[in-house]
């Protein structure tokens, strides 16, 4: 491990002047860091210390006192008849910001540490993170770190390369590993790439990879919706790989949309007829050919393709990307049409998202709907995301005469016993908690007295039990409806009001956003494969939905795989020919009818398979 970084493989350069006002004193708030307010501890610590004047600007600080207040060694001072612990600004800083991971620094810290400070390769490891042993050490000229950064296609020419007979098995390993990684789509990643960038998709096929290479039989191995992320040539390789597992003497349960991976199963069952409350039911068990002949919804939707389109929507403009260089991409230079619905596609790991992501123009309007996880606690639900809540709280307090804040779980309705969460915590010390459904308000999260006021015969609690859908035709009035009516929209009907916003999956918090952010007209919509997680029935809805957003004066950029959403678009732009380094180039702009009729990529070749042309 390099000991100037700590294995962390870069350093932090703090930008002082971000920091410290020098035109005020320290009792006038000098410090411009979150958290470090005048009448504060932490900024009493400065002021009080005796190292220098409170009231004197820092400007006006000797160099001496400068020193101790930025760089200051721990030591013990009295402030205010207790004891304390002095240390300089920047260290303690470091300390409680930036040796922690920035993603998981509250929205107003990671502001103020992106503006402040400045991350940089550690110059004595450069950016390896480890030592100058390890580095020194090589095989052919190559060190780890070198080997390391190899994209793993290459890597596994390398390691083809080593005939020392001394590290033959060892080799022999490796190079069954990395073939692993190459077999199921993954040769355009390095072995130094942090795990936290990778996609879902991504994360799951490499943990696959470390299965292939087990000798274990009769094990069982459940993926869910293991072609995420993927284009429809690497779904192929992908089923290559499940049924080499199950070959291996192995049971393979995959949870799957795709009828690319439904079609090599051995055995089906489908779920249903709908989802949430209306679903939870065997539909249909057996075999591939019986589900196409069931009267499931699945069954009619198996062979469903959507169609190409006779005509195309004109153009009104575009959105220039000029010389995009990030990551694979080779200098690119494309227009993103205005208020058309635009596909950019290509294999996994071709440069779709850092094309569009990177170098999209950023401006007020241009909203991005991604996957990410939605930032909030435990108690946040559909109702409080949305705004709904406030709504439904005010609708309640108005029939019942009382204040709003009573139908707040975490206000002042909350149920004693377990403080408005509906269940209480237990902690098990080593091991897992363990939560058990409150026994005083029976899970609702609220106080009985509460639960006495009534909306048109319902209470709060069986409100946010409700569905949306149940809820759009329970709540005709205010501004909940308009949310509700996108919620519909989106495909998010069967979800409940109440319901933890963790338990949502990637797909349906997108939907969750996008339904919040439809208001807008005359936008620029990104939309990052919003087909993960949806139903074959599901799509045609999806489709309906970008077509209603283009049609309202909208834009819309899809970054997807799914052929149902590339044979809909106005738009293809193609990225590959390949991934990684083999990617990063415009393979194809145009309508999905030239696409196909030209076959010249990976992508047109799989849409004209889907459209039969």
């Amino acid at each position: 491990m390099c000991p100037d970084c700590e294995g962390l493989g870069q350093v932090s350069d703090i930008d002082i002047v971000q920091i410290v006002d020098e035109s005020r004193s320290l009792n006038d708030g000098a410090i411009l860091v979150p958290g470090y307010t005048a009448d504060g501890w932490m900024v009493r610590v400065f002021a009080e210390s005796g190292f220098f004047d409170g009231d004197t600007p820092v400007r006006d600080f000797s160099p001496e006192q400068r020193r101790i207040f930025l760089y200051g060694e721990q030591q013990k001072v009295r402030i205010a008849s207790t004891n304390m612990t002095y240390e300089g600004l920047v260290p303690k800083i470091t300390k409680s910001m930036l040796q922690k991971d920035r993603d998981g620094l509250q929205p107003h810290i990671r502001a103020f540490v992106d503006r402040a400070v400045t991350f940089v390769a550690c110059p004595a490891c450069e950016g390896t993170r480890l030592n100058e042993g390890a580095r020194s050490s090589r095989i052919d000229g190559v060190n780890i770190a070198d080997a390391a950064a190899m994209q793993i296609t290459d890597l596994a020419v390398w390691v083809r390369s080593i005939d020392d007979p001394s590290v033959a098995p060892i080799v022999a390993g490796l190079r069954d590993t990395l073939d692993a990684f190459v077999h199921i789509g993954l040769g355009y990643l390095s072995l130094d790439r942090a795990s936290g960038t990778l996609s879902g998709g991504e994360a799951q096929r490499t943990k696959m990879i470390r299965h292939l290479g087990s000798s274990l039989t009769d094990i069982t191995y459940v993926f869910d919706e293991p072609t995420a992320g993927l284009h429809p040539h690497d779904i192929q390789r992908m089923n290559d790989t499940l049924r080499q597992l199950r070959d291996k003497g192995n049971t393979v349960l995959v949870v799957e949309h795709k009828p690319e991976v439904i079609e090599i199963a051995d055995h089906v069952v489908d779920l249903g007829p709908r989802a949430g409350r209306d679903g939870g039911t065997i539909q249909y068990e057996g075999d591939v050919g019986g589900l196409r002949t069931s009267d499931t919804l699945t069954g009619r939707f198996l062979d469903h393709r959507a169609q190409l389109k006779s005509a195309v929507r004109p153009r009104t403009g575009a959105l220039p990307i000029r010389g995009a260089s990030q990551h694979n991409l080779k200098n690119i230079d494309v227009d993103i049409p205005l208020r058309v619905l635009t596909v950019v596609t290509g294999v996994a790991g071709s440069g779709k998202s850092s094309l569009i992501h990177g170098n999209l123009p950023a401006f007020d309007d241009v909203v991005v709907v991604d996957q990410s996880p939605i930032k909030g606690s435990r108690r946040s639900s559909p109702a409080t995301y949305t705004g709904i809540l406030d709504a439904v709280r005010a609708a309640f307090a108005k029939a019942n005469g009382v204040k709003p804040a009573l139908f707040s779980a975490n206000s002042e309705g909350g149920c004693i016993a377990c403080t408005g969460l509906g269940v209480i915590v237990t902690q098990l010390g080593f091991q897992s908690t363990v939560e058990t459904v409150c026994e005083l308000c029976g899970g609702s999260g609220f106080a009985d007295e509460v639960l006495e006021y009534t909306l048109d015969g319902k209470n709060i609690a069986e409100v946010l039990r409700m569905s949306v859908s149940e809820a759009s035709t329970f709540l005709t009035r205010g501004p909940a409806v308009a949310v509700l009516g996108r919620l519909v929209d989106v495909g998010l009907g069967y979800i409940t009001l109440g319901q933890s916003l963790n338990t949502l999956s990637g797909g349906e918090r997108q939907r969750l956003k996008l339904a919040i952010s439809m208001a807008k007209e005359g936008a620029v919509y990104v939309l990052d494969e919003p087909t993960t997680g949806l139903h074959l029935a599901d799509v045609d809805i999806l489709l309906a939905l970008l077509d209603s957003l283009v049609d309202a004066g909208n834009t819309v950029v899809v970054i997807e795989h799914h052929q149902a959403v590339m044979a809909h678009a106005d738009w293809i732009i193609d990225i590959g020919p390949g991934a990684g380094r083999d990617g990063g180039t415009i393979v194809f702009e145009g309508t999905p009818t030239d696409l196909v009729a030209a076959r010249s990529t990976l992508t047109g070749e799989h849409l004209a398979l889907y459209v039969g042309a």
